[in-house]
């Protein structure tokens, strides 16, 4: 039996979870649910260990072995510290807040794949909760409700911090929403499912063929992340800017609000929003690994040369790995890049990452049209033409022209009599007093005369 043979053998469908007995469902359940929390306390130790190794400094190594117990106790600790409710906070709403954002961050879990058919106690069964035809829109759905226990939090602390970094929080992960639900599109398109675990089989090569127009045919077993490129990198920015991580951390900016929406929470409630935040990064890392890493599936040189690699329990194992290596990458962007401006993070979002990936997506139905209807010589025409019109298109682009500098002279000179000198609008250091008392002794006329040197 071939490995590709042995795979489809072991692929579930949407049948396979209509005939699971309600114990199975209870014992996978708790199961998600342990990997979950077991996971979250696996990535916050992960998380300071690696920083800490880039910074050079020794990081947790006090409790447990080497450590790794420290965020265990920190987990134990948090429920039983001092409640702190402030008196203007909303009690219901306040209360209500965490409970959503870790609500949906467990639920959005339910529809994603570990691995394929397996027996359990003599009950075949596949390694997922659940799935259904939409599975992929009901992660988009938790994630959208996640928004919403993040603006609640803000509105009912009744400080003006967390209103802040609420309403921030909530134009920032709309906005990125967007940029990654487009990225999934291409998915879609190319899948031509919206189940995650039909898109995870498409990936093995089952699917139909339907894009040939590059000599690529799906029907041979390819990750999307390598055929959908640019969906696969807007995706993996968006979802850093989805779960408010660095440098897209403007929601919890320390440096101006404190803690963001979640300044006046403390004890278990505190503990919620960062079990939240943490199994969200373990969400998209999942989704991401689902959609273009090919789920649970083993890369290609190790199928190779073992059959049995996406059988059994191994997947699992693939899986794993897959979801920690992109999980690392969260932690290298927060040890490396500083902390974007808030217009610079809302201006990317609206006027990069959306228009390139409308235009992906643009291109991608053009493929396949010219797959459907135009024979290879037109194909190829067609592709001259594009690369023809995106250069003239770069090259007659007007380049962007920044204002002049003004010198020291032509500052003092706009400046009017008796006026207060500010800074520069380019939030440079001003001139020193020394430098401005000598041009203004060489053209008095030009700042004012007499009155204008005294002033300087």
């Amino acid at each position: 039996m071939t490995p590709t043979i042995l795979a489809a053998a072991q692929d579930p469908t949407l049948e396979t979870f209509e005939n699971d007995v309600w114990w199975i469902v209870l014992i996978k359940l708790f199961g998600v649910f342990v990997i979950l929390l077991l996971l979250t306390l696996f990535t916050i130790n992960y998380e300071r260990k690696a920083v800490a190794r880039m910074a050079v400094r020794p990081g947790p190594n006090q409790v447990g072995p080497k450590g790794w117990l420290q965020s265990l106790t920190d987990g134990v600790k948090l429920p039983f510290k001092e409640e702190i409710i402030p008196k203007t906070a909303d009690k219901v709403v306040y209360f209500i807040a965490p409970v959503i954002s870790a609500t949906t961050a467990f639920t959005a879990f339910s529809v994603i794949p570990f691995g394929p058919v397996v027996s359990i106690f003599g009950h075949k069964t596949a390694l997922q909760l659940t799935d259904v035809p939409v599975s992929v829109l009901v992660l988009l759905a938790c994630s959208s409700m996640a928004v919403y226990g993040v603006v609640l939090a803000g509105w009912a602390s009744g400080s003006t911090y967390p209103l802040l970094g609420g309403l921030r929080s909530s134009a920032q992960m709309i906005s990125y929403e967007v940029a990654m639900g487009l990225s999934i599109v291409a998915v879609f398109m190319t899948a031509g499912s919206m189940s995650t675990s039909q898109i995870v089989k498409a990936q093995a090569g089952n699917g139909e063929a339907s894009f040939d127009l590059f000599g690529w045919n799906p029907t041979a077993p390819s990750w999307y992340a390598l055929l959908l490129l640019p969906s696969f990198i807007i995706y993996c920015i968006a979802a850093v800017g989805e779960t408010n991580r660095a440098p897209f951390d403007l929601p919890e900016a320390e440096s101006e609000l404190v803690g963001g929406f979640h300044t006046e929470y403390s004890s278990f409630k505190f503990a919620l929003f960062f079990l939240a935040e943490y199994i969200n990064m373990i969400t998209v890392s999942a989704f991401a690994t689902t959609l273009f890493l090919g789920g649970w599936r083993a890369p290609a040189p190790i199928t190779t040369w073992w059959a049995g690699a996406n059988s059994g329990w191994w997947p699992l194992l693939w899986w794993l790995l897959k979801v920690l290596i992109l999980l690392f990458g969260f932690i290298w962007l927060r040890a490396t890049l500083p902390r974007m401006r808030y217009d610079q993070f809302m201006r990317f979002g609206w006027k990069v990452l959306i228009p390139v990936n409308l235009v992906w997506i643009l291109f991608l139905a053009g493929v396949r049209v010219a797959n459907n209807e135009l024979s290879q010589g037109q194909k190829w025409l067609v592709i001259g033409g594009v690369v023809v019109v995106v250069l003239l298109a770069a090259m007659l682009w007007p380049a962007s022209r920044k204002p002049r500098q003004l010198s020291i002279e032509e500052q003092l000179a706009a400046r009017p009599p008796g006026s207060f000198p500010v800074p520069p609008m380019d939030l440079q250091v001003p001139p020193s007093p020394r430098a401005r008392r000598a041009v203004a002794e060489r053209a008095p006329a030009a700042v004012g005369g007499e009155s204008a040197e005294k002033e300087v």
